[in-house]
């Protein structure tokens, strides 16, 4: 299967795998999908990830999604912002606030993949993948 949006997909598996509650799910890894699943991890929003090395090169993220008392899950949801056919760029002074601040905007900045209140902490700028709740 051709994919156009490796990020898309890695947010499309955790959401299906949250509305299933499952535990874990697979995801085929990338550099840039490792840096978000260690966001995601800073943030309390998954338990925890590690990246498994499959038969040949290929490797996979192993991500433990999170769940609160009553099976609820922390992640709520997950909205990719820049798209390949449309990439979102943000200044320092304008990153997006999620949710009033109950979420995140993840960022790839020149200094790394990060949350858009770090970025705005080391005054960076950069291209805004994803909004997380």
């Amino acid at each position: 299967m051709n994919m156009t949006d490796p990020i898309a997909d890695m947010l499309t598996r955790i959401r299906n795998a949250v509305a299933a509650r499952h535990d874990y799910v697979q995801i085929p890894a990338s550099r840039i999908k490792v840096s978000i699943a260690d966001v995601l991890k800073s943030e309390g929003f998954i338990k925890g990830y590690e990246v498994v090395a499959e038969q040949g090169p290929k490797k996979t993220i192993r991500v433990q999604l999170s769940y609160s008392g009553k099976r609820e899950p922390v992640l709520n949801g997950l909205q990719r912002v820049s798209k390949p056919g449309l990439r979102v760029y943000t200044q320092k002074r304008e990153i997006p606030r999620v949710f009033g601040g109950l979420g995140i905007a993840i960022l790839s900045t020149p200094q790394g993949v990060m949350t858009g209140h770090e970025a705005r902490r080391r005054n960076v700028g950069g291209e805004v993948l994803c909004y997380v709740w």
